[in-house]
């Protein structure tokens, strides 16, 4: 992927989160202790998938343990160029890095909607189709599942990428933003801008709207079967195993729904911000806890994992 900077900015300048240096002191120690706590509890995950013979052959947390590596990808995207910004009060970044990270940082997303669009599937297949669950989702398609989300995460936004890349920036250089955000981006290009506004927001529109739609229909009919088939206790265990899976989707889809599928202006700028804090640090470090905190199988797992360290020591 080629970037052709025809331009005369080589840098652009992030304003960050401004404020008084106090505050930025704070949010340092706010973001570095929530940056270990959500490595460790997704390292948890990736080792109790690994080394539980149970847990990994079940499919649900092969995707769950990927799930996990996306979300260190994830923030560790955005995370340390916060904490590099806060902690010099510069915010300047160049042009070419500006748009790896814009690319790095949207393909994992959209990475991140195909994994919630897969998850929805497996719950799909184990609710409706138990007796057939093992060979519709056998470990080796579970593993294609996986490949085909991040392939299709990262192929997903090489256009848009490529189409700003080429735009002329001859104005100010300076994001009102906390990392390299499209919006923001094209609102430093000078005109003309031909079609490019209009073909990024159809790709981001596209894969939020089309997964999003995915996911809800997967979970309306596992509940509109189970309300059919089932007893009310075996109805309330429906809602048990899918809630917690309902809330990530809630969480991810409502905060990017907020900044990126509504109109924009300067007047939103600082609650885009928080928003953006939302969904790039709180959001993971929520989504471990929410998949595993009331979950009997990863319990049951990590007691085993520490009974046999116990044994070995």
């Amino acid at each position: 992927m080629e970037l052709a900077n025809k331009s005369n900015i080589q840098e652009f300048i992030l304003l960050g989160f401004g404020g008084e240096p106090q505050i930025h002191h704070l949010l340092i120690i706010f973001f570095v202790v929530l940056y270990i706590l959500t490595l460790t509890e997704n390292i948890i995950i990736i080792i109790l998938v690994s080394l539980d013979s149970h847990l990994a052959r079940l499919p649900m947390y092969i995707l769950l343990s990927h799930f996990s590596w996306l979300e260190m990808c994830y923030v560790s995207t955005t995370m340390p160029r916060m904490l590099y910004d806060l902690v010099t009060s510069k915010g300047n970044i160049s042009f070419h890095v500006c748009f790896l990270q814009f690319y790095i940082f949207f393909s994992l997303g959209s990475t991140e909607c195909f994994f919630l669009s897969a998850m929805a599937l497996d719950r799909y297949l184990a609710i409706c189709h138990p007796l057939r669950y093992l060979q519709l989702m056998s470990k080796n398609i579970c593993y294609a599942l996986v490949a085909t989300c991040w392939v299709l995460g990262f192929l997903w936004y090489i256009v848009p990428v490529i189409l700003m890349s080429k735009l002329s920036f001859c104005g100010s250089n300076i994001i009102n933003h906390l990392l390299c955000d499209p919006g923001p981006i094209l609102s430093l290009a000078c005109p003309p801008l031909g079609k490019t506004p209009f073909i990024c927001q159809v790709f981001m529109n596209t894969v939020v709207i089309v997964n999003l739609l995915f996911v809800v229909l997967s979970y309306s009919i596992v509940i509109l079967t189970r309300m059919q088939k089932s007893s009310q206790n075996s109805l309330r265990k429906t809602f048990s195993t899918i809630s917690f899976h309902l809330v990530v989707v809630t969480l991810f889809y409502g905060s990017v729904a907020g900044v990126y599928l509504t109109p924009r202006g300067e007047s939103r700028s600082d609650i885009t911000k928080l928003v953006t804090i939302f969904y790039t640090t709180i959001t993971p470090f929520l989504n471990p806890l929410i998949y595993c905190l009331r979950n009997g199988q990863v319990k049951e797992a990590l007691g085993r994992l520490l009974k046999r360290k116990v044994r070995f020591t």
